[in-house]
C-alpha cells in the first residue's frame, strides 16, 4: 500500500469506497497488472525517436491556414 500522510488521522485512517478497496487489494495482490500496465504505456508513448524520420515527416508536412475551414 501507499504511504499516507501523517494529517490522514488517526493510524492514517480515510474514507475509501468499496472499489477503491478492492482495486488497492487486487493491485497489492497481483503486481504483475502494474507492471504490464507501464509495459503498455511505454510501448505507446515511450518511443524511441529516429531523427531522420522525425526529419522527414518535419519536411512532407503541409502547413495549415490560419483558419482551418477556409478554402
Amino acid at each position: 500500500m501507499k504511504h499516507r500522510p501523517s494529517w490522514y488521522g488517526p493510524g492514517g485512517a480515510v474514507y475509501q469506497s468499496e472499489f477503491t478497496r478492492f482495486i488497492d487489494g487486487y493491485l497489492h495482490d497481483h503486481p504483475d497488472v502494474v507492471r504490464d500496465q507501464q509495459l503498455g504505456w511505454r510501448v505507446w508513448w515511450e518511443r524511441p525517436v529516429k531523427l531522420d524520420e522525425l526529419e522527414k515527416a518535419q519536411h512532407d508536412s503541409v502547413p495549415l491556414p490560419a483558419y482551418y475551414y477556409t478554402t
